[in-house]
């Protein structure tokens, strides 16, 4: 990795910088990450917990996704920013809303998930996976 990625919140109190690169990228088109995003889909970087040091204390809000696993939202309790996200499915990964980093031009998905949620009038994304419902 040429430089650690760096992000956070809006207002900066909850700040996280990465050790090495995402395990994976992607974007989630299930319903309830197009109500956390406020938009048509969640852009996705999975990273290894171990590999993400993280400063400031999240707000968390925890429900079930549409795969019926817990799924929990870390968010800035000032500014209500979404950041980070816990996937009790894959305890070793975290997922970083890549809106949060300060510079995500490096971004590019891999994977499009619950493909069969997505809004109508998004474009299938090039040289990216799309799969039906989780992968």
């Amino acid at each position: 990795m040429e430089t650690n990625k760096t992000g956070g919140c809006l207002c900066g109190k909850l700040r996280y910088t990465l050790k090495k690169e995402p395990v994976q990228t992607m974007v989630c088109h299930c319903k309830n990450c197009q109500k956390t995003s406020g938009s048509a889909f969640s852009t996705i970087a999975l990273v290894n917990r171990i590999d993400i040091e993280v400063t400031g204390q999240p707000r968390r809000y925890s429900y079930n996704g549409d795969s019926g696993k817990e799924l929990t939202v870390n968010f800035c309790g000032t500014c209500g920013s979404p950041v980070l996200l816990d996937i009790a499915a894959m305890p070793s990964l975290i997922s970083v809303k890549v809106g949060s980093f300060d510079d995500a031009t490096w971004f590019k998905p891999q994977v499009a998930i619950w493909h069969k949620s997505a809004q109508t009038w998004v474009p299938d994304i090039a040289d990216c996976l799309a799969v039906p419902e989780g992968g």
